[in-house]
This record gives C-alpha cells, sequence and structure tokens, in this order.
C-alpha cells in the first residue's frame, strides 16, 4: 500500500454519471484534460442499495487510477451526478464515501440530471430529456431559475424509461397469452432474452431485482419495434408521448412560450430504434415548433470532472 500523500501531490480530479444501469467515471489533470475513463456498474443507491452503489463507484474509479498509476490520495476533487442524490440523505452518506475514500479531496454530490444538463448546456439555458433506466426532464432559464419534472422512481414516475418499457413488454405478453390483447413477436422472444425457462423463473428475476429485469428488456423491445411489430412499436410510441409531456411540463413551469425551446436528449434509451428515435422528434417537433435540439459533446461524468476542477479552483481562489 502506497504511504500518504501530501496534499500539495493532489492534482488529478474525478468525475462520476451513476445511474440505476451503469457508472462511468473520468479522470482528467488540473486542466480538465481527460487522462482515462472506466465504466462500472449501476450506483443509483435508492434502486441498488448502498452496498452495491458503492462497489461500483470503487470499481470505476479504482481502474481510471490503476491506469494513470496514481493513488486516491492524489485525488483533488471529485463531482459526482448520481441517481437518487435529489435527496439530502442521498448526498450526506455519499459525500461521507468519498471523503472518507479520498481525503485530500473536495467532494460535491449532485444528482446525474444536473451533470447531464451541464454536459448539454454548459451554463447556458436549456432543457434535458432523460430517458436511460429512469426518466426525466430538467429545465434552466437565462436567470438560473430551475424546472423538473419526473424522476421519481420505477413505482409511480419515470414513464417513457427503459423500466417503464420493460414493464409494459412483459404485460403486453401476459396480455397476448391470456387473450385480451394482440399477437407479439415479444411472446415467442421474452424467455430466451432473459435466460429464462417460463414466468415463475422470470418472476422470481423480476422479485429478486427488478432492475435486473424491466430495463434489460428495452433493447428487444427495440429491436421487434424496428422489425415491425405492431405492439412494440404502440409501446415505444408511448413512451415518447410521455417522455413528450414531462418536457411540456418543464416548458410551461419556466414560461416558455412563443419561443426557441434548446432540449438535449439524454440516455441509453435514444439511438438504440430508428422508431422510437423518429417517434419523439416528431413528439417534441409537434408540441414546440421552435425546437432546437442541442447534441451532447462531452459525457456527463466528463463534465462532472471538469466542474470538480472549476470548484479546486475557486477553493484555492478563497483560499
Amino acid at each position: 500500500m502506497p504511504g500518504k500523500i501530501a496534499a500539495s501531490d493532489a492534482r488529478y480530479f474525478l468525475g462520476f454519471d451513476g445511474g440505476g444501469t451503469k457508472t462511468e467515471c473520468v479522470l482528467v489533470d488540473a486542466e480538465g484534460d481527460v487522462l482515462a475513463r472506466a465504466f462500472g456498474g449501476p450506483s443509483n443507491p435508492l434502486r441498488t442499495g448502498y452496498t452495491r452503489a458503492w462497489f461500483s463507484l470503487s470499481e470505476a474509479a479504482d481502474s481510471v487510477l490503476k491506469r494513470q498509476k496514481i493513488h486516491a490520495g492524489h485525488i483533488r476533487g471529485i463531482y459526482a451526478g448520481l441517481g437518487g442524490a435529489g435527496r439530502l440523505g442521498v448526498v450526506r452518506r455519499a459525500t461521507t464515501f468519498f471523503e472518507q475514500g479520498y481525503p485530500n479531496a473536495l467532494v460535491r454530490v449532485t444528482t446525474d440530471l444536473d451533470i447531464a444538463l451541464e454536459a448539454a448546456f454548459g451554463a447556458a439555458e436549456g432543457i434535458i430529456l432523460l430517458a436511460g433506466t429512469g426518466s426525466a426532464a430538467l429545465g434552466r432559464d437565462a436567470d438560473g431559475r430551475t424546472a423538473r419534472a419526473g424522476g421519481r422512481g420505477p413505482w409511480f414516475s419515470d414513464e417513457g424509461s427503459a423500466f417503464d418499457i420493460g414493464r409494459c413488454a412483459l404485460r403486453a405478453v401476459v396480455l397476448a397469452e391470456e387473450g385480451r390483447g394482440p399477437i407479439t413477436a415479444l411472446r415467442k422472444r421474452i424467455f430466451a432474452w432473459h435466460q429464462s425457462r417460463d414466468w415463475d423463473s422470470l418472476l422470481e428475476q423480476i422479485a429478486k431485482n427488478p432492475d435486473d429485469v424491466f430495463p434489460k428488456t428495452f433493447p428487444l423491445v427495440a429491436e421487434l419495434a424496428d422489425k415491425g411489430d405492431n405492439v412494440a412499436r404502440e409501446i415505444l410510441s408511448a413512451a415518447a408521448k410521455s417522455l413528450g409531456e414531462l418536457a411540456s411540463c418543464v416548458v410551461r413551469e419556466l414560461g416558455w412560450r412563443d419561443r426557441e425551446i434548446p432540449i438535449a436528449k439524454v440516455g441509453g434509451v435514444y439511438g438504440r430504434s430508428k422508431e422510437f428515435d423518429i417517434a419523439i422528434d416528431a413528439i417534441l417537433t409537434g408540441l414546440f415548433p421552435r425546437v432546437r435540439f442541442v447534441p451532447i459533446a462531452v459525457s456527463p461524468a466528463e463534465a462532472a470532472a471538469r466542474a470538480a476542477v472549476r470548484l479546486g479552483r475557486a477553493k484555492g481562489n478563497a483560499a
């Protein structure tokens, strides 16, 4: 084990983007240049539990440190955007976790939505429409005022997310089997997709961890929708409509009427299905005739790492 490292030798910064499916960690130097990038498992503590979240964060961080041949004591700042960090208790526990593991680091923990907004717009105004394991919309106007919709968890929110799409897909299979819904290719593929023998074994997987089943059903829905399965197409169309409603809620709260609406689409649901991508663009264009789609130039984890650099500079200037 390395000896204690002086604070003056802590010259590196970490940025984290932790969600319900995966974690990305980016290591940068004092100039914000990316030195290493790594991925780990899920790290939303409210969905996966704190133990698994800490393991995923540590796994990703250890990987980038090893590549650069440095240690935890070399880290001067950490900026982590985590799913579930909208709750103060999560922020406190995550901050303590990082402070204990990185003794020379200044730590800031925020939500994955905040770092996605940073990645898309920096300090400028705009709206992010997140569709990953969960879903949410977050907007900020030119005065720094924010508005949010969705993102309250899978049981009564997260409409249009991969979790929601997967849940709708399994329900469609049940309805088809019972003759209460249309025939769908999902019925023939669902058990093999999840390596399950039957409903009993699949239900055991769901009971153990719903996030290991519902979000992972989304790629199958995307595949079959693009092959013309009507049920899969309807599921994705409904998801696009739900996401549009989230964006509309934020637009109303910000008071953005009859003006350009800058929107960045963020998350793993986008770019997996031509059917869905066409549907969501049509929904948003119909809702907001002056919508402007903004591409994300850097990953949220990279934006978080550079925010850690700025945080460190501000702390140094204040001192």
